[in-house]
């Protein structure tokens, strides 16, 4: 029996990899801490079917501090979905129970009745399409936190995660033509904020290292090659090194993330989506983990999307949704012993 508050796991799309991800864990018997799973049991139980596997142990409860968290019973808190999903195919008429299963993990979190909250992948579109008002699960899930007392800076600030490289975005899904605006002293500086306090508060790093990427080829080659560097993010630098913060001027971004150059920092900030998820997918493509920084409540998510094209068909890895378990656990664990 696990003690204290379980971690939660919303559904996300169940037209998609999302629930054949839960019942192939479950399936395998991959060791991972256990959770509470806000989703429609039927859609679970074809999804476990759908890959080969009869999953009996299924106990649905009326709220999270009902579950049972045993070693072979998986406790899901129903979220009813409007109508039976076909793999592959997202339908706007189930965006309420998606949006449902988001939110009722989030407000867990925030009353300590969980630890932690893993989303499984979502799909913009449909959810956009019944009036979902929000880019994706990291703006949805900020604005649930948004009045909820924080003492640090506050995000959100998307990271991937994973053994060999940690890396946060300072913007996230912009066009290339939008980042540059975007790159201001004050959004670089609070960003670095978010990020030093993370590793120090999340991962167990007394003195974190940050290194900040350039927006320009060779970090603007002292101007050469753009000015923000010189105007913008090595200013900023500056200006958090005076707040004890141990950040690098902007760096080339295409000589940061080799073997050598990742033991000199941490954690990494990008200036575009891109440059970081480039790298780390290159790292590790299969056990990256989203995880999301500055809120009040500890988000992780496996770092792949609804996995459409190949849903239904019990291909889907597992990699990434343990990784994000674990290290929902781990940060929530170390938030606790704070």
């Amino acid at each position: 029996m696990t003690q204290g508050p379980p971690l939660v796991v919303s559904m996300g799309d169940p037209a998609g990899v999302g629930l054949e991800i839960v019942a192939r864990t479950r399936a395998q018997a991959k060791e991972a801490p256990r959770f509470v799973l806000l989703g429609d049991p039927d859609a679970y139980r074809r999804a476990a079917t759908r890959i080969g596997f009869d999953d009996a142990r299924v106990l649905l409860v009326d709220r999270i501090t009902a579950a049972q968290l045993s070693a072979d019973a998986l406790d899901i808190l129903p979220m009813p979905l409007a109508r039976v999903e076909t793999p592959g195919v997202p339908d706007p008429a189930n965006a309420t129970a998606i949006i449902a299963a988001i939110e009722t993990g989030a407000t867990a979190c925030l009353r300590g009745e969980a630890r932690a909250l893993v989303t499984l992948p979502i799909a913009k579109a449909p959810l956009q399409a019944a009036g979902f008002g929000f880019p994706g699960h990291t703006e949805f899930i900020a604005h649930l936190c948004k009045d909820a007392p924080w003492p640090d800076a506050r995000g959100p600030v998307m990271m991937l995660a994973c053994d060999a490289l940690k890396v946060a975005l300072a913007t996230i899904h912009e066009p290339l033509s939008a980042v540059a605006p975007l790159i201001t002293r004050e959004r670089v500086m609070n960003v670095t904020r978010v990020v030093a306090e993370a590793m120090a508060r999340d991962f167990g790093l007394a003195a974190p290292r940050i290194a900040l990427a350039g927006l320009n080829p060779h970090a603007g080659e002292t101007g050469a090659i753009g000015r923000e560097e010189e105007r913008i993010i090595n200013p900023a630098a500056a200006a958090l090194r005076a707040e004890g913060v141990n950040v690098s001027d902007a760096r080339s971004a295409d000589t940061l993330f080799h073997d050598a150059a990742r033991a000199t920092y941490d954690a990494a900030i990008a200036m575009y989506h891109d440059q970081a998820l480039i790298p780390i997918k290159t790292l590790d493509f299969w056990g990256a983990v989203n995880v999301t920084l500055g809120l009040p409540i500890v988000r992780t998510s496996p770092d792949h999307g609804t996995g459409f094209d190949i849903a239904g068909q019990g291909v889907a890895r597992t990699d990434s949704f343990i990784a994000a378990l674990r290290m929902a656990d781990a940060m929530a664990q170390r938030r606790a012993h704070a």
